[in-house]
C-alpha cells in the first residue's frame, strides 16, 4: 500500500522555506537580533517537525514493506540502521546526530543546544530531501 507523503513533503519544504529566509535574511543590518533569531527559531521548529516525521515514515515504510514487522518495537539507532540496509537513507551517523539534536531541543531550550540544533538543521536538509525522493521512488 503506497504512504501518503503529503505531510512529509510540506515539512521538508517547509524546513527549506525557513533555512532559506534565514540564510536571505542573515545579513540584513535592517532586522534586529531579535528578528534573527526568531527566523533561526523558526528553522529549529522546522528541522523538529521535518525530523519527527522522517523517522515515522521510515517506520511506516519498513512495517508496510519488510515481512515480519521488523520495525515494532525497534529503537530509532536500529530504525536507521534497518531503513539504510533497504537504501533508504546512506549516512547512518549521521542521522545518529539529527537525533541527538532533536532531543536537545525537546528536553532542555538554551542557547547553545539551539545553536546545535540550527547547525543539524542546515546539513538535515539535504537528508531529508533525499530521504524524500527516495520515498517517492519506492512508494508504491
Amino acid at each position: 500500500m503506497a504512504l501518503e507523503l503529503s505531510s512529509l513533503q510540506k515539512a521538508v519544504k517547509a524546513l527549506d522555506n525557513a533555512l532559506n529566509s534565514y540564510l536571505n535574511n542573515e545579513a540584513n543590518e535592517s532586522l534586529s537580533k531579535n528578528d534573527k533569531d526568531t527566523l533561526k527559531s523558526g528553522v529549529i521548529q522546522s528541522f523538529e517537525v521535518a525530523y519527527e516525521l522522517c523517522w515515522k515514515f521510515m517506520k511506516r515504510w519498513l512495517d508496510e514493506n519488510v515481512p515480519g514487522q521488523v520495525a515494532d518495537g525497534a529503537t530509532t539507532k536500529e530504525l536507521f540502521r534497518m531503513a539504510a540496509e533497504r537504501q533508504l537513507i546512506k549516512d547512518v551517523p549521521a542521522w545518529f546526530d539529527y537525533h541527538k539534536a532533536r532531543n536537545l531541543t525537546s528536553h532542555t531550550y538554551d542557547a547553545h543546544n539551539a545553536a546545535r540544533a540550527f547547525e543539524a538543521a542546515k546539513k538535515f536538509i539535504f537528508e531529508a530531501k533525499a530521504f524524500l525522493k527516495v520515498l517517492e521512488a519506492k512508494n508504491d
